[in-house]
C-alpha cells in the first residue's frame, strides 16, 4: 500500500473530523444505562445516524422473553455489512453501546457530550461509543478512496457487554447472523490487546434464623456466618498473588466482593445475607477448576459456623481471551500504523478486563482489540464520574483503523 493512500485516508478523516465528533456526541446523548438496560432506543438512533451516512443497519432485536429473563429491558443489536470483491477477508468491527449508570460526582453532564479542553465528556464517551465513531468513519474513509477492495467489513454495534455479551455478540454468533474471518474490537489507542482475563461472577446466599436481638441465642446469625465465608474468600487473594500470568499486562488472579445485602432491622438477628463476588481468571487458569475451588472454600467456611445453610448461583462465566492463530496480519498492521500515527512504539499486551471479544474467539475467529481510548482505563474515568475521551486520540485511532483496513482489504 502506498504512502499516498495513507495520506489520503488521514486527510479525509481530518476533513470530516467535526462530523465524527458530532456523531459521537449524538450517541453519548442517548442514555444506555445497564441496568436497567433499555437499549433499543439507542440502537434506533444509531441506525438513523448511520442511514444518513448511507449505511443501512440490520436491526436484530433479541426476543423480549430472553431479554427479561436476563434482567434487562430491551436489546437490539446492529450489523452494517459492506461487501467488496470476492476472495478477500471479512473483518468485523465490534463496539458496545451499553454502559453502567453514571453515578454521582460529575462536573460535566453524563449525557452532555460536552467538549472542554479537547476532551469529550459523557458516559460511554471512552468505553465504547467512541469506537462506534472511529470504526464508522474509518470505513467511510476507506470507501472514499474508490480503490479496488476485496472481502468486506461488518460493523457490529451491540448492547450487552455489561451483562456478559451473551445477548450481544454471543446472540448474533449463535444465531448464525455473522461469521467474519477477523475481528477488531473496541480498545485503547496506545496498545494492541491480544489477550484478556476471564471472569466468574457468583451470588452467595447465606441462610440463618431470624430472632429478636434481645434473645440472640434463639436465632442463627446469617451475617456472622457470611463474615466467616468472606474472610475465607479474602484469604484466597493472598494465595492468588503467588500465581503470575505469563501474558504481558496481566498480573495475577483476584477476587472481589462487590455487593452485600441482608438483615431486616437493627434489633433483629439477620436471617439472610446475600453477596455477589467477582473472580478474575488469568488466561492460564481453567474456569471449571476455579469455580470448584471457590465452592469448596465456601462450603468449608460455612461448616465452621453451625446452623447456617448456603446457596450458590453462578451469574456469569466469561472465559479468558487467548491469542488465536490467524490474527498476526491484523496485529502487525495495527502496530505499524499506530506507531506511525502516534509517533511512538505501540506494544501488544493483555488486559485484566474481560470483554465480548472472547465470544468471537470461542467461535474460532482471530481477534485483536484496538480503538479510540487512553493509555489506561483509569485515565478515561470509565465507570467513574467525568468519563471522557481525548479527541485527538479519536482522530488518530480512526486513521490507524482506516489504514489497517486498507492494508488487509486492498486488491
Amino acid at each position: 500500500m502506498s504512502q499516498t493512500v495513507y495520506e489520503q485516508l488521514d486527510a479525509w478523516i481530518d476533513a470530516h473530523f467535526d462530523e465524527e465528533i458530532r456523531f459521537l456526541q449524538a450517541l453519548v446523548q442517548v442514555p444506555t444505562d445497564t441496568p436497567p438496560g433499555n437499549n433499543a432506543p439507542h440502537a434506533r438512533r444509531t441506525a438513523e445516524l448511520l442511514l444518513a451516512m448511507g449505511y443501512a443497519a440490520e436491526a436484530h432485536a433479541v426476543p423480549d422473553d430472553e431479554v427479561k429473563a436476563y434482567g434487562l429491558e430491551s436489546i437490539t443489536n446492529l450489523i452494517v455489512r459492506r461487501q467488496f470483491a470476492d476472495g478477500g477477508t471479512v473483518i468485523a468491527l465490534n463496539a458496545h453501546g451499553d454502559v453502567v449508570p453514571p453515578g454521582e460526582g460529575w462536573t460535566h453532564g453524563p449525557y452532555s457530550g460536552e467538549i472542554v479542553d479537547g476532551k469529550l465528556y459523557g458516559r460511554a464517551a471512552a468505553v465504547s461509543k467512541s469506537d462506534f465513531a472511529s470504526y464508522t468513519f474509518a470505513l467511510r474513509a476507506l470507501e472514499s478512496l474508490g480503490i479496488q477492495l476485496r472481502g468486506g467489513v461488518e460493523l457490529h454495534f451491540t448492547y450487552d457487554e455489561e451483562f456478559g455479551g451473551e445477548l450481544g455478540p454471543g446472540w448474533l454468533l449463535k444465531k448464525g447472523l455473522t461469521k467474519p474471518d477477523l475481528l477488531l474490537a473496541a480498545g485503547f489507542s496506545y496498545q494492541v490487546v491480544t489477550a484478556h482475563n476471564g471472569c466468574l461472577q457468583m451470588e452467595v446466599t447465606v441462610h440463618g434464623k431470624m430472632a429478636h436481638a434481645a434473645i440472640p441465642d434463639t436465632g442463627v446469625d446469617a451475617l456472622q456466618g457470611a463474615v466467616a465465608i468472606l474472610n475465607a474468600l479474602y484469604a484466597q487473594n493472598a494465595e492468588y498473588r503467588k500465581v503470575s500470568s505469563q501474558v504481558e499486562g496481566i498480573t495475577h488472579p483476584y477476587l472481589n466482593v462487590g455487593r452485600i445485602e441482608g438483615g431486616t432491622n437493627t434489633n433483629v438477628v439477620p436471617g439472610k445475607v446475600v453477596f455477589k463476588l467477582d473472580r478474575r481468571m488469568i488466561p492460564e487458569e481453567d474456569p471449571a477448576v476455579v469455580e470448584a475451588r471457590i465452592r469448596e472454600v465456601i462450603a468449608q467456611a460455612a461448616a465452621s459456623y453451625p446452623g447456617i445453610t448456603v446457596e450458590i448461583k453462578r451469574l456469569l462465566l466469561a472465559r479468558a481471551l487467548k491469542p488465536l492463530a490467524g490474527n498476526q496480519a491484523l496485529v502487525d498492521a495495527l502496530q505499524t500504523h499506530a506507531s506511525a500515527v502516534f509517533g511512538e512504539a505501540i506494544p501488544t499486551s493483555g488486559t485484566p478486563l474481560y470483554t465480548d471479544v472472547r465470544l468471537y474467539g470461542e467461535h474460532g475467529i482471530p481477534a485483536a482489540i484496538y480503538g479510540a481510548g487512553p493509555r489506561t482505563v483509569l485515565e478515561s474515568h470509565a465507570k467513574r464520574a467525568d468519563e471522557h475521551l481525548v479527541l485527538e486520540d479519536l482522530r488518530r485511532a480512526t486513521q490507524v483503523v482506516a489504514r489497517t483496513l486498507a492494508d488487509l482489504l486492498s486488491a
